[in-house]
């Protein structure tokens, strides 16, 4: 066979095996585009999948404590299977720039609730309401007489709470406890300073919570004066202390609103006077027990808040007075009275005079109108 014939045989052989080739090599193209394609569906399958809502199930109550990541929310959403998957919600998250504005709290959540939703309440925060206590503080309760109170509704430990009254100096925020003197004659550091008021709190409170938002609301309470009442203390003279001293000793000896502020005109009166304020309610301070009725005795128990024993105001409050008590220390009534005996008719009102002798009429008066 001659050269041009071979040549044009191998041609025939190479055009031949041309198309052949094409196939195979269009085939694996089609092939590896193929299994992309599966790949690149399958991943989004997965990711579409894993963000559609779980099954349906009961409610469930997810904590989210205060400074948790978004990424610690998926995991928690996850592990209580609100989401299916944490990890690919987590990037679900970071492609919505979402999570950044996640609050706190305790949230009700289904299973097989929309992501949106879920994103939605935790934006939102549509907690649930935590659950709850209510007590009442009477006016005119001693710190003895709260503790024992808050005791016997089971809401504190009652060594406790007055541990921490005795020991603790700071209570966060709180202004007015910051006028509490250094003094080692205070019978209770905080006497006075809890605010006699219906408190609701959350269940689990502390003790320290609680004495915390009392001495707050003693805060809130003032910021109801009148503009520029401080300025009255500077022109009367006296510390915030002394102002809260005067109010529970008030507190503790009216009954009578109208009374309130003449009463405290009458301390006022007696301490410019240089005289003994000889108060009952400091004397019943003053003992381990408050008796229904004081005895002569009673009158000479040693101690800085007796007032039948030392001049002045007693070292500090002797209870938590009332916003109206501290107005009417605040703002008493001008007045010559200096003295004042209670009423036995059960008025609970009182007969007021301006001498001794006026004072001793009183006393015969009130004692013949006893029932």
């Amino acid at each position: 066979m001659d050269k041009t014939s071979q040549q044009a045989e191998q041609g025939d052989q190479y055009s031949r095996r041309g198309p052949k080739r094409s196939r195979i090599t269009l085939w694996v193209i089609l092939s590896l585009l193929g299994i992309m394609i599966i790949g690149t569906g399958s991943v989004a399958f997965y990711f579409w999948s894993s963000l559609q809502p779980t099954s349906s199930g009961e409610m469930q109550r997810v904590e989210v404590p205060k400074g948790t990541s978004a990424n610690k929310v998926a995991e928690l959403l996850e592990q209580q299977g609100i989401i299916k998957n944490a990890f690919i919600f987590k990037y679900y998250l970071k492609l919505k720039d979402e999570g950044g504005q996640f609050q706190a709290g305790i949230y009700e959540l289904n299973p097989g609730m929309e992501k949106e939703t879920i994103i939605k309440k935790l934006n939102t925060g549509s907690t649930v309401a935590a659950e709850t206590v209510r007590f009442t503080i009477p006016e005119g309760f001693t710190v003895l007489q709260i503790a024992d109170k808050l005791a016997a509704e089971k809401l504190i430990d009652r060594e406790k709470f007055i541990g921490l009254i005795a020991a603790q100096k700071n209570w966060g925020d709180a202004e007015a406890v910051r006028s509490i003197p250094e003094s080692d004659k205070l019978h209770e550091r905080l006497e006075g300073y809890l605010f006699p008021e219906t408190y609701e709190m959350k269940k689990d409170s502390t003790e320290e919570d609680i004495i915390n938002r009392m001495v707050s609301e003693l805060d809130r309470k003032l910021a109801e004066l009148p503009e520029g009442w401080m300025d009255v203390l500077d022109e009367r003279k006296i510390s915030f202390h002394d102002l809260l001293t005067i109010a529970s000793l008030v507190e503790r000896e009216v009954v009578v609103d109208e009374e309130r502020a003449l009463v405290a005109g009458i301390i006022y009166n007696r301490i410019a006077d240089g005289m003994k304020l000889q108060i009952d309610a400091t004397v019943q301070y003053s003992l381990d027990k408050p008796k229904e009725r004081l005895y002569e005795k009673d009158l000479l128990v040693d101690s800085p808040y007796n007032t039948y024993k030392v001049k002045g105001l007693p070292p500090g409050p002797i209870a938590s007075p009332s916003l109206a008590s501290i107005q009417a220390a605040l703002y008493p009534e001008e007045t010559e009275f200096i003295f004042y005996v209670t009423k036995k008719d059960g008025s609970q009102s009182h007969l007021f005079a301006k001498t001794y002798k006026e004072h001793l009429r009183n006393i015969e008066k009130s004692n013949q109108t006893a029932g």
